[in-house]
């Protein structure tokens, strides 16, 4: 697929998203604000189911996992101990010549083999190469860091460790003449309280995980849970982020969801790799189809120094893969800097063997936003036989479960259907739809993502049965219009 393809794919994902009330720009009418995003009428309902299934698996579906809610701002010293204000940063580069301002990864990488005249460029997650080399990589929406390529294996000539990063170079015109990278802080600063200065300078969190770690005490005494265990949020995160784009999948304002279990720290390893499994499945039960999905574990390069390994859940978005959710092992790293920031006792105290353990922790951290573009990249289906653009959401997701249409505007049926449209709506997200042809009616709700439509027609008239039509399939099959909420949930499962 060539780069302005997938380009014109998000295009019309986001026309589509716009067009249907799934997701605004913010602030559109004043020219908008960059990387920030409003979710309309159905983009809410989407978000929330996801958030939902999200906590349905992982807090209230377990007996030993517990939620909370921490607050956006927290104490300037909770930054401080998990080294956020010393080392959250990016590497930011100025080009000299055209003035853009970029992150060292999204740089032009140029690469080249030692050994043989293979060589080629990395440009926004997408290897580019000579025709004649194409044939040395396999897909060519294959994406690493760029880190990822430094002294890997020519893929030409075989020879070990030979390809070396030759130069890097502005991603917007390509010249070489940058400055060298310095460091970037992403958190955001406000003040809290009337004054403004150094003294009342608070950020807004770049995560949520750090909520629950300082909270470690209060839930353990309040809930007597006993290792392992959960504690598992939604919220808001902000970071002042160099470079964004891809619609919303970096932003600078966006929600997480993120699970940090807590374990025996020589049990680490082995609940690593079961909640990679958990998380992997996850996304399938949301639908997404299994192709499109890939585990990738960190090169120990990658991991943070305080990491004993990590592992992506990546996406094969239109722009090539991505991360779509990291599962860590995050050791005891973040109670035991709490712990000596606080000068506060966060241990858990086993009573089997009568001794303090201070847990290592396994964290899952999963984007709302990135998986709600996932979810609505996965969906979208152009049916060029049937003419129509058709979001194939899995129904426990889609915001609306069934339109109500009559089929014309007369003879009682309009009556006959709003009165089916108030008996639905009481049982699940319904919408009543009486304007324009069927057929433009259909479509609108296959680009909403309406799993069902109910159609009352003259039949209906003469026998008391309706059209129930399949979003996917198309099929059509008359029900009885009084069995329609018995239908409807046991198509719907729900």
């Amino acid at each position: 697929m060539a780069k302005s393809e997938k380009n014109e794919l998000m295009d019309k994902l986001y026309s589509l998203c716009k067009r249907r009330g799934f997701i605004f720009q913010s602030s559109e009418i004043y020219g908008g604000i960059t990387s920030c995003w409003d979710y309309g009428p159905l983009g809410v309902e989407l978000k929330r189911h996801v958030k939902d299934l999200w906590w349905q698996e992982n807090v209230t579906g377990r007996e030993e996992v517990v939620g909370m809610d921490a607050s956006i701002l927290m104490h300037p010293k909770v930054w401080e101990a998990s080294g956020h204000v010393e080392n959250f940063h990016d590497p930011l580069i100025d080009c000299k010549k055209c003035k853009a301002r970029f992150r060292e990864d999204k740089a032009l990488h140029y690469f080249k083999c030692e050994k043989c005249d293979f060589q080629f460029r990395v440009n926004g997650g997408f290897i580019e190469v000579k025709d004649e080399f194409r044939t040395y990589f396999k897909d060519d929406l294959y994406a690493q860091e760029p880190t990822f390529y430094q002294k890997s294996d020519c893929p030409k000539c075989g020879t070990a460790g030979s390809i070396f990063l030759e130069k890097i170079a502005c991603p917007t015109c390509g010249s070489t003449e940058l400055s060298p990278a310095r460091q970037f802080n992403l958190m955001f600063k406000t003040h809290f309280g009337p004054s403004e200065d150094t003294a009342s300078e608070v950020y807004l969190r770049p995560e949520t995980a750090q909520g629950i770690f300082v909270n470690f005490d209060n839930v353990v005494n309040t809930t007597r849970l006993k290792l392992p265990f959960g504690i598992g949020q939604i919220g808001k995160a902000f970071r002042n982020e160099i470079t964004t784009g891809n619609f919303i999948f970096r932003s600078r304002e966006f929600e997480q969801m993120e699970l940090e279990y807590f374990v025996k720290p020589e049990e680490s390893q082995k609940w690593h790799e079961y909640w990679v499994e958990q998380r992997f499945q996850w996304y399938q039960k949301l639908g997404i189809k299994r192709e499109n999905l890939r585990l990738r574990a960190h090169a120990k390069e990658e991991l943070a120094h305080y990491a004993r390994a990590c592992t992506d859940v990546e996406y094969k978005f239109a722009f090539g893969w991505s991360e779509l959710e990291g599962i860590a092992d995050r050791q005891t790293f973040d109670l035991d800097q709490h712990i000596k920031a606080s000068g506060k006792k966060m241990s858990y105290f086993e009573t089997e063997t009568n001794t303090h353990i201070v847990p290592a922790v396994v964290e899952s951290s999963a984007g709302v936003d990135r998986s709600i573009l996932t979810v609505l990249s996965d969906a979208y289906w152009e049916d060029t036989e049937h003419d129509r653009t058709v979001l194939k959401l899995n129904p426990k997701l889609a915001p609306i479960k069934v339109a109500i249409l009559p089929l014309v505007n007369k003879d009682g049926m309009p009556e006959i259907a709003s009165a089916i449209f108030s008996d639905v709506k009481k049982q699940m997200a319904a919408f009543y739809d009486q304007t324009g042809s069927i057929g433009r009616r259909y479509r609108r709700q296959d680009e909403a993502g309406t799993p069902f439509g109910v159609t009352v027609d003259s039949q209906t008239l003469e026998d008391g049965t309706v059209t129930l039509r399949d979003r996917d399939t198309l099929e059509q099959v008359r029900i009885p219009k009084d069995n329609i909420v018995k239908v409807l949930r046991d198509k719907l499962a729900l």
